[in-house]
């Protein structure tokens, strides 16, 4: 089922398997139409004769996947050799055409976790919060479905995401101040995947508990508090967390993709309030990078951080996989990427339906990047720009990783063989699951959604594959596996979650559950708050 069927399902993964897989060839107008506000450095809002050849050919690119893409609006910001260029592409909404600028907003998704870990470190500076002590010592109730969790979990481990249960639970707990503190009590009932802090595994819920610790130490709702200590402060003018504070603003409409065209969606607008630490920021190109200049250390701005607790934020990650590239880890918030030059690369991104966007920075070679859209296709153009290297090597002069397929004979890919499986719970409060069916064919692996081959798998080094369409052709996507006790896999990482691989006895009392709960599209589970 597609989100444009069930628009209430939240769009909370990253780049969406579903777009990656189908996203269609339509033309659709992307003309540079926006004018930079003033900041503190020189700003290009379009093309000019001093605009870098390199800036040049990302404004062709973005506009050349917008129109295979679908994609009706983007904004774009780049920290490049000390300049800012700041600009919209496109339309705002194909019902109610108006030019996107550097203020239109959009919904930024989970690179709202990097404000949410911003916040606690500065907690932490003033003493107030402590990264390796646990929880419970600012949630006593805090509680686990494995009674042994919850008393040892700390701060760390929900910010480098290793807190071990599983991390897409998005039920809607209202609309009133104690949205988050209800959802996390929640997560009482969500199991435990692995033993805390040895596996990375992405997980919003965990972000979910960091943001009702702020809460609890600061006397204030999580929305409040990041606003007067971060969001404010910093002169994010056009970044807010809820609908209502945006009269005036220009807003990107949230569209699908129906027959290969863009189509206005409103459904998709709505977000339970209890996701908004993880997920639910609303903000523009021009604040996303004001923010990423913030994150790299730039004078000019307030000091809301001391340079050694920004620097901390993006260093010593906890244990790596990946999450649609390779990573080493994630330190406080932020995912750490390698290149094959050594130099790191800091990256989060967001997606929710009919909204995707991108945002890294190379704190050595002084850049960043961000890139937001208005489409259900979106995740297409942001996985050429952020999962692929094509914007780093052009802009940063840095690479991906080498990652050269080959082929793997049949009595090396049956330890890979069979179904993993993966679930979440939905805004309604609905457990829902997904099986991957994998078989050794041509040397990968093909995936399988109830019968049906979905996409391929290429192994490039052991437990580690490139993700391809069933043409064989790459989509910009790595995927893990993670060994067990006796070394054979256990998961399958893909974008950043677990598929837990099942036993034969496991894959029968799954079938007899099935009539009882229902199966999440492929779609749903693989796109739902990067």
């Amino acid at each position: 089922m597609s989100n444009h069927q069930q628009p209430d399902r939240p769009n909370t993964s990253g780049i969406s398997r579903r777009t990656m897989l189908a996203a269609a060839a339509v033309a659709v107008p992307a003309s540079a139409l926006a004018a930079s506000p003033a900041s503190a450095a020189p700003v290009a809002t379009k093309p000019s004769r001093t605009t870098p050849a390199a800036v040049g050919r990302l404004f062709d690119k973005i506009e050349a996947g917008m129109a295979k893409y679908a994609i009706p609006g983007a904004g774009l910001g780049v920290w490049y050799r000390g300049r800012e260029y700041v600009r919209g592409f496109g339309v705002t909404s194909v019902d109610n055409p108006s030019p996107v600028t550097a203020d239109t907003v959009f919904r930024i998704g989970s690179t709202s976790k990097t404000f949410t870990a911003t916040v606690i470190m500065q907690l932490v500076e003033r003493g107030l919060v402590h990264l390796d002590r646990p929880v419970r010592a600012y949630l006593p109730d805090f509680a686990t479905a494995d009674p042994t969790v919850g008393p040892r979990v700390t701060v760390r481990q929900l910010l480098n995401h290793t807190a071990g249960w599983r991390g897409d639970t998005f039920v809607d707990t209202g609309d009133g101040d104690d949205a988050l503190a209800r959802y996390v009590a929640a997560l009482s009932a969500a199991p435990q995947l692995t033993p805390v802090g040895k596996v990375f595994a992405y997980n919003n819920a965990a972000i979910g508990v960091a943001g009702r610790i702020i809460e609890v130490v600061t006397g204030k709702p999580y929305e409040t508090a990041a606003r007067q200590m971060l969001i404010d402060p910093l002169g994010l003018a056009h970044s807010r967390f809820f609908r209502s504070e945006l009269g005036g603003f220009s807003v990107a409409a949230s569209h699908n993709v129906v027959d290969g065209k863009a189509v206005v969606e409103p459904a998709f607008d709505a977000m339970p309030r209890s996701l908004h630490s993880f997920g639910g920021l609303i903000s523009s190109a021009h604040d996303q990078l004001r923010y990423a200049r913030f994150q790299l250390g730039h004078h000019g701005f307030p000091r809301l951080l001391r340079d050694r607790t920004r620097v901390a934020m993006q260093s010593n990650p906890g244990p790596g996989g990946t999450l649609f590239v390779e990573l080493d880890g994630v330190g406080v918030g932020w995912m750490i990427r390698p290149t094959a030059e050594g130099v790191k690369v800091i990256q989060h991104g967001g997606d929710w339906s009919g909204q995707h966007s991108g945002f890294l920075m190379v704190p050595k070679r002084d850049f960043a990047l961000t890139v937001l859209t208005n489409s259900e296709s979106g995740p297409a153009l942001t996985a050429e720009l952020f999962a692929d290297d094509w914007a780093l090597a052009e802009l940063a002069g840095v690479h991906n990783l080498p990652a050269v397929q080959r082929p793997l004979t049949p009595r090396q890919l049956a330890p890979y063989e069979g179904r993993y499986v993966a679930s979440q719970v939905g805004v309604d409060g609905v457990e829902s699951s997904f099986a991957l069916d994998l078989t050794g064919d041509h040397g990968q692996l093909l995936a399988s959604v109830e019968g049906q081959p979905a996409l391929r798998f290429g192994f490039y080094r052991r437990d580690y594959v490139l993700s391809l369409g069933l043409d064989g052709t790459p989509d910009h996507v790595r995927a893990n596996f993670v060994p067990g006790h006796d070394g054979r896999p256990a998961f399958l990482r893909y974008g950043g979650r677990l598929y837990r691989r099942q036993t034969t006895a496991a894959r029968s009392a799954a079938n007899r559950a099935a009539a009882t709960r229902p199966l999440t599209s492929f779609a749903a589970l693989t796109s739902p708050v990067r």
